[in-house]
């Protein structure tokens, strides 16, 4: 168990987990990763496996199809497909617990809900500046993943033994997608330890490695190379470069969610390319998704102009200037003074 997770936040988890009769209630933020999703399911399947008899998984938007092989992941209810019925079961629970997000507003179209509940709102979640809008928040930006955040919580409150093969795989699933199959994030001994315990109960880590990352589509590899042959904007002087799609762009390569999952790592794999962004256009907004390396902290970037945050090397937001616009604004902050702020240790 890692030492700041405090007693006291561990007395009070068992507390709320004391009561296996409870309403339950998980959910994840809006547009779910591979750790949200995991991170979620590998809880859902262990409290199941414990005897948790009335438990719901909520997340608020489709997530990616090379996800959809996780253990019971059928058991997901999608709030943008069931909005009254997601919103019932939140105001109707006795425990929420809120998995990988650090604020109410990253659960897109479920924050009224959130907000008007009476029930004990449980925070587990690795992002950094985490919101005062839970009655028990376990915040630890230092880990890895909020996978590997919820195995600490199993084992903290006495729930280990019930953690199967089923839930080892999905939270694997999420410490690989969450530290880029163990490239970053993932310095501290704490995330190996926990990852072969999960392989010890039997995690294939070669399969769960090519369901994720070698299912692509032949749409999803075409998109790829569209975006660095032609989209793949580099600006040398400020050791920048980025990607963006358009509303055509993606109807072009058939767009689905997950698409896009990664493209702008292949911006930030260039020499002496210290900050990436990806910008991508929907209907009512642009989204953005930055990662950076060194001292480029694009969290602050993100949170200060996207309405946005996430962690220092990689965080995301929204822009609600039209694509071009966002663009045009997007390079002149880049170049800036106002920057180079974001760029201060």
């Amino acid at each position: 168990m890692r030492k700041n997770l405090e007693k006291k936040l561990i007395s009070l988890a068992r507390h709320w987990l004391g009561d296996k009769s409870r309403k339950y209630v998980i959910v994840t933020h809006t547009n779910p990763d591979g750790d949200a999703i995991g991170s979620s399911l590998g809880l859902y399947a262990t409290l199941t496996a414990a005897g948790f008899s009335h438990l719901d998984v909520i997340i608020p938007n489709p997530y990616p199809a090379f996800l959809s092989w996780m253990p019971h992941a059928d058991k997901l209810l999608l709030a943008s497909e069931h909005p009254d019925l997601a919103g019932e079961l939140i105001r109707g629970a006795d425990v929420v617990f809120c998995l990988d997000f650090n604020g109410l507003s990253r659960a897109e179209g479920l924050e009224e809900a959130l907000s008007g509940t009476r029930a004990t709102k449980i925070l587990v979640d690795h992002h950094p500046q985490p919101e005062e809008s839970f009655e028990l928040l376990i915040s630890q930006p230092g880990a890895s993943s909020t996978a590997e955040m919820v195995f600490e919580l199993l084992e903290a409150t006495g729930l280990l033994p019930y953690l199967d093969r089923a839930a080892a795989e999905c939270l694997y699933a999420g410490i690989v997608t969450d530290t880029g199959s163990f490239s970053y994030s993932c310095n501290n001994p704490r995330t190996y330890e926990i990852t072969a315990r999960l392989m010890s109960l039997g995690v294939d880590g070669e399969r769960i490695q090519r369901l994720i990352y070698n299912t692509y589509s032949v749409d999803r590899m075409r998109l790829l190379g569209y975006c660095l042959s032609e989209k793949l904007v580099v600006i040398r002087r400020c050791q920048a470069a980025y990607i963006s799609l358009s509303l055509d762009d993606l109807k072009r390569f058939n767009h689905q969610p997950g698409d896009t999952e990664g493209v702008v790592n292949y911006a930030l794999a260039m020499k002496n390319i210290s900050l990436a962004a990806l910008f991508t256009e929907y209907e009512d907004h642009v989204k953005a998704s930055f990662r950076s390396s060194g001292p480029v902290d694009v969290n602050r970037l993100a949170r200060k102009h996207y309405h946005g945050g996430g962690h220092r090397n990689a965080a995301g937001g929204k822009s609600f200037l039209p694509l071009h616009n966002t663009l045009k604004a997007f390079e002149q902050l880049i170049h800036s003074d106002d920057f180079r702020v974001e760029t201060d240790e």
